[in-house]
């Protein structure tokens, strides 16, 4: 290969049978980064049209682009990481293309245009690994850049100077950074140290330390550097000060400890926090909780067909008429079909219970209504969600984006145990787990729980006796992490129709505003699976 040689595209080897590994060259000649195997340029036929531009490219075209180095980065680093370039007629490259992962497997690329800076995605990742993490498993210390470029030329660096690191990048910028590090929590916290190298400036430095509350304390690092980024040192050869400048990053201690202005500052945003009013048919729970607030945990409790579901459908309707947020539901007794079918006949006030009860033209119109802009998310636990993995998943749910989350229900969520964990035990890792997603996304949390089984004395819950506080089925971190608890019973046994079918409410906790007792009742109307809001006030038994 001469020195004007220029790289074209990557083909199959003959030799050693690689698909991709052998590198053509505009003279000719090959060579390949598997089996090192060279050709001459005399057996090559390298005829290639580069007269058109090629745009709209799709996945397969652009897997077998060709590799070419730029910003000072060596074409073996970026073959590894499997970038393509495009190129114009003259032969200047005009966009990059970083491959877009999950489980390994390219989904996606993430094109950049270099005259304009302007970045497009051809194809469809929703939920990406981090760039470069399909490579990475090998090192105990991982680095985290904030751009494709900068992981890159931080590979260069490093393989220059024979350092065992893994390098990864944000795939969508500062902005995305704790979304996407969340989402792929498990395998970042799986290393010994990660290094934040973020750009030294003001977003960049925010995000990092925005970022580094996401990852296991004592793990996150924070890179700082004079240069602006790892490609502002490499391309300047500063490559050893950059470097130095990571080696001697120091853990990250976030700044919890607070006094003076600070604390005034936290009253005034106390003060004017923002609460989401319940549903109507709630006005009773309005009252005295004045809605819901991000940053908290609200229990359901009552016995069994007290109504728990026809609430939770109630909330989360109005949630999505009355906010723009997401909403996340994890309901570990029903499955994804009969929660569809259930909010889609409330939100047209039919109660459907088979396919004869509402047209085609109904149900759509139900359907574009609830899950029309997809801020309902549900999860489909396929009957079984073991330990962990559930708070994984709300945590997975919280990273999307989604303000209010409902778990139904706490109690199936532990049955199992938790990290060898069972009974009591379990439950206090779950709630002290939940809480702390709580307040690291800012969410509002909603948990159902039952309720622990009647004494055999008297009238049972199914009987409309109101529970209290020690009926919570579980430990006492239930009671204790909760901010509201709202506890609601119905008296299936009733003589009358119209009395089985109200639902009496009762504020049980309430840290917010500290007013508890008798918080009104609902009528369920079984035409239209709704609740009414009724304004008489019948007496309740409590447990004693």
């Amino acid at each position: 290969m001469g020195k004007d040689t220029n790289f074209i595209k990557h083909t199959s080897c003959e030799g050693c049978g690689s698909s991709d590994a052998n590198a053509v060259y505009s003279d000719g000649s090959a060579f390949c980064f598997s089996c090192k195997k060279t050709q001459s340029k005399d057996t090559q036929d390298t005829e290639v049209d580069f007269s058109v531009v090629q745009t709209n490219l799709n996945l397969d075209e652009i897997s077998n682009l060709p590799v070419d180095t730029f910003r000072n980065i060596s074409k073996q680093v970026l073959y590894n990481a499997g970038v393509k370039v495009e190129y114009d007629q003259d032969r200047n490259i005009i966009s990059h293309y970083y491959p877009i992962t999950i489980n390994k497997k390219v989904k996606a690329y993430k094109k950049r245009i270099v005259a304009t800076k302007d970045f497009r995605v051809v194809g469809k990742a929703e939920v990406p690994e981090l760039f470069n993490q399909s490579n990475c498993g090998r090192y105990k210390n991982l680095v985290i850049t904030e751009g494709e470029i900068d992981c890159l030329s931080l590979i260069e660096m490093l393989t220059k100077a024979k350092a065992k690191f893994d390098v990864v990048s944000i795939v969508n910028g500062a902005q995305s950074a704790r979304r996407n590090i969340a989402s792929n929590l498990d395998f970042v916290n799986k290393y010994d140290k990660v290094f934040l190298a973020f750009d030294n400036d003001e977003p960049g430095i925010a995000s990092a330390n925005d970022a580094a509350h996401v990852i296991k304390p004592g793990k996150a690092h924070i890179v700082n550097s004079v240069y602006k980024d790892a490609n502002d040192a490499l391309c300047k050869e500063q490559s050893d000060t950059y470097l130095s400048n990571v080696w001697g990053s120091k853990v990250y201690k976030p700044d919890n400890f607070v006094s003076g202005e600070k604390i005034w500052d936290a009253f005034k945003e106390r003060s004017t926090v923002k609460s989401v009013p319940y549903p109507v048919c709630l006005k009773g729970l309005n009252d005295k909780l004045f809605g819901m607030r991000l940053g908290e945990i609200t229990l359901f409790t009552s016995g069994t067909g007290s109504g728990k579901s026809t609430v939770v459908k109630e909330t989360i309707l109005n949630l999505l008429e009355q906010t723009e947020a997401k909403v996340g539901l994890i309901s570990l007794e029903e499955s994804i079909g009969d929660t569809a079918t259930k909010l889609i006949g409330m939100s047209i006030n039919k109660n459907i219970r088979m396919p004869e009860d509402v047209t085609e033209e109904e149900a759509r119109k139900g359907y574009e209504k609830v899950f029309g802009d997809e801020r309902l998310i549900l999860l489909d636990h396929q009957g079984s969600v073991a330990d962990t993995s559930l708070l994984d998943r709300i945590e997975y749910l919280a990273a999307l984006g989604c303000s209010y989350l409902i778990l139904d229900h706490i109690t199936i969520a532990v049955s199992e145990g938790v990290d060898g964990a069972t009974g009591n035990e379990a439950v206090d890792k779950v709630m002290s787990s939940l809480l702390k997603i709580t307040k690291r996304y800012n969410i509002h949390l909603t948990l159902i729980s039952h309720l622990r089984k009647s004494s055999g004395e008297g009238k049972s819950f199914e009987e409309g006796i109101m529970p209290n506080l020690d009926s919570i089925k579980g430990s006492g971190s239930i009671k204790q992490i909760s901010f509201d608890i709202i506890g609601f019973a119905r008296n299936m046994m009733a003589t009358e129709k119209s009395d089985r079918n109200i639902v009496k409410f009762a504020v049980l906790k309430s840290r917010f505003s500290g007013d508890t007792g008798p918080a009104g009742q609902a009528s369920y109307n079984i035409s239209t699976g709704r609740l009414n809001y009724n304004e008489s006030n019948l007496a309740f038994e409590e447990v004693v």
